[in-house]
């Protein structure tokens, strides 16, 4: 019976790129800059493209957090100090904590069947004010932020942290669920627990581990383990 949980924050329960669009919006907009769709999309391929960098371990996060503005302002030939932007958007950023639909009532659920912990790639700042501001801070016994503890998924490091900061943890009684390949699954697989895939839009080609496109399914397979 599993009863430790670690779930990953956005994309699996926070809407990410719905917060990260409007806060990027509110803090180009205070700069006098009007956004358009074309430039968020453009910034979050520029973002995405530096945390699997980060996953790699080809940049740090203080580069990644200034230098994704920098880029992003260069390709719009836009003078902007990309440090003091940075820390303007995650000011924005700090406000979010969106729920997707369902994600409360999964981990009200789970809260009720276990222990919750949270296992995050994202800045202290945000995800502290972020947690508390959508109440999921109410179910959580502990969130493992990455830049808070000096370790990154999916770096083995990570999860080792994790498991050695859980009170009687088991590998057997616990289970990770994220949306990502790069950084959850793997942190997962060098533990040695299981792990469930959440992806809406189905499994990606050749996946062949558990794959939950929505959190009844998420919970269908955690209640069968």
């Amino acid at each position: 019976m599993k009863d430790i949980f670690l779930l990953d924050i956005d994309e699996t329960l926070f809407d990410f790129p719905r917060e990260e669009k409007e806060a990027l919006c509110r803090a180009l907009e205070k700069r006098g800059i009007p956004p358009t769709e074309e430039m968020t999309n453009r910034y979050h391929a520029i973002n995405e493209s530096y945390w699997k960098k980060l996953e790699r371990g080809e940049v740090t996060r203080a580069r990644l957090v200034v230098e994704r503005f920098r880029d992003f302002f260069r390709e719009y030939g836009r003078d902007v100090d990309a440090e003091q932007f940075s820390k303007e958007y995650f000011s924005e950023l700090a406000s979010g904590g969106k729920f997707y639909a369902g994600a409360e009532e999964f981990v009200k659920t789970l809260h009720g069947m276990g222990r919750i912990f949270l296992v995050t790639n994202g800045a202290k700042y945000t995800q502290t004010r972020r947690i508390a501001a959508s109440g999921l801070i109410n179910y959580a016994e502990r969130a493992f932020i990455s830049e808070e503890i000096g370790l990154n998924k999916p770096s083995e490091g990570y999860a080792a942290y994790v498991e050695a900061h859980i009170e009687g943890y088991e590998r057997s009684r616990a289970v990770w669920v994220g949306d990502s390949l790069t950084s959850d699954a793997p942190c997962a697989a060098s533990r040695g627990i299981d792990f469930i895939l959440y992806r809406p839009q189905g499994a990606p080609e050749g996946y062949k581990g558990f794959i939950a496109r929505s959190y009844d399914e998420a919970l269908a397979f955690i209640k069968t383990m």
